[in-house]
């Protein structure tokens, strides 16, 4: 192996340490973002006449979607609407196995 091939994967290495780095701090701070979303999300269900999963409303939900796609375009509408299905959904479970431990 060459000493310029070392150096080239050498700095390869760092800059994938770097990048995974910067891919490390968005999760933390998509996790907490997260957190906060459910949260607000439970007071909204508590409201609701019809909570919880009953309660869904497709069409906000597709309207979310719509509006997320126009600042995430490399996702697009139908990838982040699998993913706001997954953060919708683990929200209302939080939400319904709270209620039931305070009720």
């Amino acid at each position: 192996m060459s000493e310029h091939h070392t150096t080239q994967t050498s700095r390869a290495q760092e800059q994938i340490r770097r990048l995974r780095g910067r891919i490390d701090q968005m999760d933390a701070e998509l996790a907490g973002l997260l957190e906060r979303r459910a949260l607000v999300a439970a007071q909204v269900q508590r409201l609701k006449p019809v909570g919880y999963f009953a309660g869904r409303d497709m069409r906000r939900e597709r309207e979310l979607v719509e509006r997320m796609a126009e600042h995430a375009p490399r996702l697009g509408p139908d990838r982040l609407a699998a993913i706001m299905d997954s953060v919708i959904s683990a929200g209302l479970a939080a939400a319904q196995e709270e209620a039931a431990r305070t009720s």
